[in-house]
């Protein structure tokens, strides 16, 4: 929805690629109620039900849900502030997803895409949503990614909603998810979802 029409429920000042990571995860996993339908805005309707499994509002963890070290989950590790409430693109490939391939028939929705752009040297990460088939406009496609293109929250950056197969074509090779491209790391899948 957040490249259909904004949520003013996302932070302006948390909008960048990693932020839409980070929103997604949130949302899905509060309570959809009413009152969070009426929060998020119009156009919102309800695709799933809820997690069981995690249910943020009840979570030890609460709003940290982004791991800042490398490790298994510990219960010392919520007092030890090796979770966050913020994880910027290299915070979420090194500690809150797990590498599955640099092949996109291996990609399931909801895996992240991420690169490493040297060029960069203030945010050198970007981070990507695979959406699969997409539930609106999908064109009979089931190559659908998502992502935000400012680099920060200073870059007002837009959403943009493409094909992989579109991407693979990128007038920049350094932004093509494809295996010979070495700026390109890979699909990886939230932890959380394992």
């Amino acid at each position: 929805m957040q490249f259909y029409q904004l949520s003013d429920a996302w932070n302006v000042e948390q909008r960048d690629c990693a932020g839409l990571v980070r929103f997604a995860m949130r949302e899905a996993l509060r309570k959809h109620d009413r009152l969070w339908f009426q929060k998020m805005g119009a156009g919102y309707e309800a695709i799933a039900p809820d997690v069981q499994a995690l249910q943020l509002e009840k979570s030890l963890l609460g709003e940290k849900l982004f791991r800042t070290e490398f490790g298994s989950f510990q219960k010392s590790d919520v007092p030890g502030n090796k979770f966050s409430e913020f994880a910027d693109a290299r915070t979420l490939k090194n500690y809150n997803a797990t590498y599955i391939s640099r092949d996109a028939t291996q990609a399931q929705p909801g895996d992240l895409l991420f690169y490493q752009q040297a060029f960069a040297q203030r945010y050198p990460y970007h981070v990507m949503i695979f959406l699969g088939a997409a539930r609106q406009a999908n064109e009979s496609a089931n190559d659908w990614v998502i992502y935000h293109t400012g680099i920060s929250p200073d870059d007002k950056g837009t959403i943009k909603k493409v094909r992989l197969s579109v991407l693979a074509q990128h007038p920049d090779p350094r932004w093509r998810p494809v295996e010979n491209n070495k700026n390109f790391l890979g699909f990886f899948r939230l932890k959380i979802l394992q």
